[in-house]
């Protein structure tokens, strides 16, 4: 019947209304010949409908039709309409499945497999999938016979017969058919090499783990022995050919398209290993050499293939390993290293779609499952599950996870996986990630039974499912250790004190007996306190063993917790300001620095919740707050006292805002410019005691003299003080210059000067809570045996008279830092010839200022210090690299005004843009500058004291390496970086400095 002009016939309205969307296409494929005598059948209209994709389903059906012989067409629509259950089986492959689609076009008698509907059709094992195998004789039609078996999977899958659980066990028990029937080929091709071995295959990862995907590689293990009467090396090498001839009948692409990937890479040694090895060869690598990794991977180990005696005892010989993993020494470390999350090397343009890597995916639940089960499963058998979800339900059976959190991964992993599986079906393809497509979506919703809206309801379940592994993947290490000591819920399963133990043992705490009476005096009782606690805990919990030394940030969160608990707006800040329990539990566990300064005066805690917490305080800004309280205070030693609350809480900004921007923070990463942290920290620590000098200055003055001192009087900052390169640790190195007032005597206002500058470093020095900021003169003309303070008269004298080649370099860092800015001018003024001669330096001083770089390399370094891993003087180190740029200024600074600056970094690439020192010279002087710097500020902030060296101290050593960024276990290779950097840095100076004419 022809449809009249315009308006849309009812085959058109009744496909729309089924769930087309091309209903005009499909209308088209309706009025085929082939489809006569059911175009116009609710029942295929209504099938249809129910599918997938029901544009999809109908194209296939299509082409399968097409396909068949002509006799048999109407056999299968005649069988298509009336058995319910075929039709719903082949129409919802077709509508899920293009890929199944084009093997029913090439093989169309395939879809009688689709019409048996008996018990043992339902429930397939390995013996029902080896029958369907049986006839394959080579590759191709090894790949029919298993896509045969993967249709009538797929159809118990799209139907609902069978759940995610048991259509991964289906396919892992496919895959253990289909690598029998492979090898089974292969040793029918080499009948001598079978002859002369004994050979098991042992399947890993997903397929031993019987949790297998549609599209994933096969990961398995090969073991061998030779049959009585061959020698070893023979056997092995008839094993090799037999196996890599089994991997390439699944692997390679024929007419017939591949089935998959067999990977053997989780073999001892990886890909640089044998293919096969002997069971005494695998047991001895595993006892000598094995990392964690392996031994988790060894957790999914099960026997599939081959020699079944020889399998079994590889799996039972390996088994205690993998139970003992926990027991080993470097365990923590790698369970830290594991546990963080790899994500850098998924494209970024990806990782909002990674169903399997990214954040809230499929890799977070099951390794957060496998790692509870090295963990405990060592003295609980029960545990011991090679299937994700098996083992969760173990794992909240024996009280290591909470019920409730327990359901939740459940419930969110069976989501994830479902949606996965259906992704890979549908052209049976290897990926994890979610489509973009509104296509693909609409057909991805509908396939897991979302019609009204399948898009939107699609990404909102999987936003809330990922949100909860998210939330949960690290609270279910740590909730269970809150209920082992809150007890609040009788009745319900618990961890053991001596479990939990384990468990925070095996998380890197070195005192668990420690940490669990912290955790019991943080969070028992029923007070809304505990009971913030227990919601911040498990979170705050999994940033400590972040660190290396969990310990220290969990004891330092019970003291903060305890002097400021009572207060209303601490616990209320950790829990409602993302980002506050974050940084507080990196500034706790990051070293001693942080946390002491801290502990002075816990309320600072209040600055790692304020989004604009963490940015230093300008030096005018900081000069304004303590001058004021100066102003306020009732005598000189309260008023610095109050300057010194003002330093420490800078401080504590400042190593706050060093740390998180070197470790990073979940929503934020560690910081890429190094260079641009350590003048951060220069130039903050610099402007702190600036002011904090100042403050002092104008307190010693207000105490004796009121407002007005009987001389003009400056601060000069020298050294790294001059060049806002100050570590945490360093003294203030300055000068002190005086100009008497008018009517004033030159005796009067020494004197004055002098009792300026003794109360200035009295009152700075005073034993107190907070650090003292010391003060060093000793770079002033005739050093120590010179006089403290001089008029500019003196200096310029001095200078003129007097001064040697080391004191013009000296004054290349001066500055103005406090005091009366016209006279710290005049200072600058006169000393800039002397630092910046015209027509640069004389051979004679090039050689004295080399001669002395010499000497002090001999003669200052520390007995028993290694020369290569010395920040300040060792090769390559701070140094080196400032006595290089210094020379370069002395020489060239009165022809480039970029050379006159007290900076080193900013020397030096003045410089280079001057053409003085090549680009890549520049940038490796540059670069061991941040690095020895980085050392320093990292020794001070992990240790609470300066050092320029390493710590020795294992767990010390570590805190430094994470500072720097190198994971857990890797402190061998930041010593070896840090030795070639310097190393390269120390050739650029030996050229440059003291080798090439400058």
């Amino acid at each position: 019947m022809t449809a009249v002009p315009g308006r849309r016939s009812s085959t058109f309205t009744r496909l729309l209304r089924h769930g087309f969307t091309d209903p005009s296409a499909a209308e088209r494929l309706l009025e085929l010949d082939d489809l006569a005598s059911v175009r116009s059948d609710p029942v295929l209209f209504e099938a249809l409908g129910a599918t997938a994709d029901p544009d999809l389903a109908l194209r296939g059906l299509v082409r399968l039709v097409e396909a068949e012989e002509e006799g048999e067409r109407q056999v299968l629509l005649d069988t298509l309409i009336t058995a319910k259950p075929l039709r719903d089986r082949l129409l919802g492959v077709l509508g899920a499945s293009e890929a199944l689609g084009d093997h029913l076009a090439r093989h169309p008698r395939d879809w009688q497999a689709l019409v048996t509907y008996e018990a043992v059709d339902l429930h397939p094992g390995v013996p029902e999938f080896e029958r369907g195998l049986a006839d394959a004789v080579d590759a191709d039609s090894l790949r029919v016979a298993y896509r045969r078996c993967l249709l009538t999977l797929a159809a118990r899958d799209v139907c609902g017969t069978t759940g995610i659980a048991q259509t991964a066990a289906e396919l892992a028990d496919l895959a253990t058919a289909t690598l029998r029937a492979a090898l089974a080929i292969a040793r029918t091709a080499a009948p001598e090499d079978a002859a002369q071995c004994r050979l098991a295959v042992i399947a890993m990862g997903k397929c031993g783990g019987q949790e297998l995907n549609y599209v994933s590689d096969v990961d398995v293990i090969f073991v061998a022995e030779a049959r009585d009467g061959v020698e070893e090396h023979k056997a092995l090498q008839a094993a090799t050919r037999v196996a890599a001839h089994m991997m390439r009948l699944c692997s390679e692409t024929t007419a017939e398209g591949t089935i998959w990937e067999v990977d053997a890479n989780l073999r001892p040694e990886g890909r640089n290993g044998p293919l096969v090895r002997t069971l005494s060869s695998h047991l001895a690598y595993y006892q000598r050499w094995a990392k964690t990794w392996e031994f988790q991977a060894l957790l999914k180990a099960r026997a599939v293939a081959g020699d079944p005696e020889l399998g079994a005892d590889y799996v039972d010989a390996v088994s205690p390993l993998v139970w003992q993993a926990a027991d080993r020494e470097n365990f923590v470390p790698d369970v830290q290293q594991m546990r963080r999350r790899v994500v850098d090397n998924i494209p970024a343009d990806r990782i909002d779609r990674e169903l399997k890597l990214g954040p809230g995916g499929l890799r977070d639940v099951e390794f957060a499952v496998q790692l509870l089960q090295l963990v405990h499963g060592r003295s609980d058998a029960s545990l011991r599950s090679g299937t994700t979800l098996e083992a969760l339900r173990a794992l909240a059976d024996g009280g290591y996870v909470g019920r409730a959190d327990a359901a939740q991964l459940d419930e969110a992993y069976r989501f994830l996986r479902s949606m996965e599986h259906r992704i890979q079906l549908y052209k049976l393809r290897r990926t994890h990630l979610v489509p973009e497509g509104e296509a693909d979506l609409r057909r991805l919703g509908r396939s897991l039974g979302m019609r009204t809206d399948p898009v939107a309801e699609l990404n909102k379940a999987w936003r809330r499912h990922a949100s909860v592994v998210r939330r949960l993947h690290e609270k279910i290490f740590y909730r269970p250790l809150l209920d082992a000591v809150a007890q609040l819920a009788p009745g319900e399963s618990r961890l053991s004190a001596r479990a939990a133990a384990i468990r925070l043992e095996a998380l890197g705490y070195a005192d668990p007996a420690a940490a669990l009476r912290h955790l019991e005096a943080l969070s028992s009782g029923v007070s809304r306190k505990a009971a913030i606690q227990r919601t911040l805990l498990p979170v705050l919990l999994g940033w400590f063993a972040d660190s290396a030394d969990p310990d220290a940030g969990l004891l330092g969160f019970r003291k903060v917790s305890d002097a400021l608990g009572k207060t209303p707006w601490y616990l209320r800040l950790l829990r409602d300001e993302g980002a506050a329990a974050e940084n507080l539990a990196r500034v706790l566990s990051a070293g001693r620095l942080a946390p002491d300064l801290l502990m002075r005066a816990p309320e600072a805690v209040a600055i790692l919740g304020d989004p604009e917490g963490l940015t230093p305080r300008t030096r005018e800004h900081l000069e304004q707050e303590v001058l004021a309280a100066v102003g306020r205070a009732d005598g000189a030693e309260s008023a610095v006292a109050v300057v010194r609350g003002v330093r420490r809480r800078e401080l504590f900004r400042t190593t706050a805002a060093d740390i998180i921007g070197s470790y990073g923070t979940e929503d934020s990463p560690a910081e890429q410019d190094l260079g641009a942290l350590v003048d951060r920290v220069g130039s903050a620590v610099t402007d702190l005691n600036a002011a904090t000098i100042a403050g002092a200055l104008r307190a010693a003055v207000r105490e004796r003299w009121g407002d007005t001192l009987p001389t003009r009087f400056a601060v000069i900052g020298m050294g790294r003080f001059g060049g806002h390169e100050l570590s945490y640790g360093s003294d203030a190195d300055v000068l002190f210059v005086h100009r008497p007032r008018e009517g004033v005597s030159d005796e009067e206002a020494g004197k004055a000067a002098n009792a300026v500058v003794g109360e200035m470093r009295r009152l700075l020095q005073l034993p107190t809570a907070d650090p003292p900021l010391l003060i060093d003169a000793d770079l002033r003309p005739e050093g120590r045996t010179g006089p403290m303070v001089r008029t500019l008269k003196s200096y310029e004298a001095y200078y003129r008279r007097w001064s040697l080649v080391w004191e013009s370099q000296a004054l290349l860092r001066a500055e103005h830092m406090a005091g009366d800015a016209e006279l710290g001018a005049e200072f600058i003024e006169l000393v800039n010839p002397l630092r910046y001669p015209a027509e640069g330096l004389g051979e004679d001083a090039v050689r004295e200022i080399r001669r002395l770089k010499a000497r002090m390399e001999s003669e200052r370094m520390p007995r028993g210090a290694d020369p290569t891993l010395h920040a300040k003087l060792g090769r390559g180190g701070l140094s080196d690299v400032e006595w290089t740029v210094q020379l370069l200024q002395m020489q060239h600074g009165w022809a480039e005004p970029g050379l006159r600056t007290t900076r080193t970094r900013e020397a030096l690439a003045a410089a280079c843009a001057a053409g003085l020192i090549p680009a890549e010279d520049a940038e490796m002087l540059d670069e061991a500058w941040v690095l020895a710097t980085r050392v320093r500020n990292a020794v001070m902030l992990v240790r609470g004291r300066p050092g320029d060296t390493f710590p020795s101290d294992p767990r010390e050593l570590a805190a430094v390496g994470r500072y720097l960024g190198y994971e857990p276990g890797h402190v061998g290779d930041m010593l070896d970086d840090y030795r070639r950097i310097t190393r390269r840095a120390r050739a650029v100076v030996e050229e440059r400095f003291y080798g090439a004419v400058v």
